[in-house]
């Protein structure tokens, strides 16, 4: 990475085509467009959409809003939120998991020695939906994970009208999840983090 010089305030005023009294009112703006780990404070928002995305289908969520703060306590480094204008618009939860399957106890545990990152839950906001941004998300979230070297493997599970979605990005179906959500059946897939790792070192990013 090129080292930059700090410059002087003037001169970055200069630099952008702003007066000092435009870069004052500048620098309380939200950024467009940020993607960023969770915190606590996010928690309401996260819930907020997932309720929406999953209860009004399903009757159930993935993750209730104790436990999406019980795992944004323990590892909000293995979470990412795609936030326009400083309003959450889609996220990813995950944690790391340490044996071969996913189990039951999967869905409340962080495994700090765990290689395997297993991914909660995706939602995106109703209002920004068919717009590919769970795709990208899911993309720049599997790209960080190739950047940790202690996790090797990333695993969800998933209804099985959704495992051609995951598969384009390298996901393959392990067979059927030992894990029960009432009535519903799911599919576990699992993904070598190999690839976007090597994605990611060769994206300049």
């Amino acid at each position: 990475m090129q080292s930059i010089l700090p410059l002087k305030r003037e001169a970055l005023s200069l630099l952008s085509g702003t007066s000092e009294s435009q870069s004052c009112q500048r620098r309380h703006t939200l950024p467009a467009s940020e993607f960023r780990c969770l915190t606590l404070e996010d928690a309401v928002s996260v819930f907020e959409i997932e309720r929406e995305a999953f209860i009004s289908v399903s009757g159930i969520c993935p993750l209730y809003l104790d436990e999406i703060r019980h795992f944004l306590t323990l590892c909000p480094e293995l979470s990412l939120g795609w936030f326009e204008e400083g309003r959450l618009v889609a996220f990813i939860i995950g944690s790391l998991w340490d044996k071969k399957r996913l189990t039951q106890e999967s869905l409340t545990l962080h495994r700090p020695g765990g290689r395997m990152a297993h991914l909660h839950v995706l939602a995106v906001h109703r209002t920004f939906r068919q717009q590919g941004k769970g795709s990208i998300l899911l993309w720049r979230y599997l790209q960080y994970l190739g950047g940790q070297p202690a996790v090797r493997r990333a695993v969800l599970m998933c209804e099985h009208v959704l495992v051609p979605f995951y598969e384009k990005f390298g996901f393959q179906a392990v067979g059927p999840c030992a894990v029960a959500v009432g009535s519903l059946a799911f599919t576990e897939l699992q993904c070598s983090l190999r690839s976007h790792a090597f994605l990611r070192r060769n994206s300049g990013c």
